[in-house]
């Protein structure tokens, strides 16, 4: 299973569940990247960390460590 983390600039994948500490966990909810939602990684710093991901019409930046605990799936249906 895929994390955020591991996309490339442009890929579009579907979260299919958020892991780790508690607090994070509720952070990210917080932000809107809820299971089901669609993103889109639109930028990474020039050292990797933050990324910047487009989740509706919000652009959210995340921790590369933060962005660890997200699974995806590939594609904006999850089967690509």
């Amino acid at each position: 299973m895929l994390s955020l983390d591991q996309l490339q600039v442009g890929q579009q994948a579907t979260v299919t569940a958020i892991r780790g500490e508690p607090a994070t966990m509720q952070r990210i909810v917080e932000m809107g990247l809820l299971e089901g939602e669609i993103v889109e990684v639109l930028a990474v710093a020039p050292l990797g960390d933050p990324i910047e991901v487009l989740c509706g019409a919000n652009r959210i930046s995340l921790r590369r460590k933060e962005a660890a605990a997200i699974q995806v799936s590939l594609g904006p249906s999850g089967r690509t």
